[in-house]
């Protein structure tokens, strides 16, 4: 198991229901072993590389509303 965690920050978190989303957004992805979010956009994720990967993970979030900002 090859284990990588990120941190970075997502536009679209502004209460704890946007925080809520966000974890039911990436609930039940292939690979993923942790998320935490706070109210500041800050998510952290730990995913099995060889299951997953950061950019199919940010694509989810994507697709939930919630941007990586530059």
């Amino acid at each position: 198991m090859a284990s990588v965690s990120d941190t970075f920050q997502v536009s679209g978190v502004r209460c704890e229901r946007c925080v809520m989303r966000l974890a039911t957004a990436l609930e039940g992805q292939p690979g993923l072993e942790s998320a935490h979010a706070n109210l500041m956009g800050e998510v952290t994720l730990a995913w099995d590389d060889e299951v997953t990967s950061r950019e199919t993970l940010l694509e989810q979030l994507a697709g939930a509303g919630f941007h990586q900002r530059a």
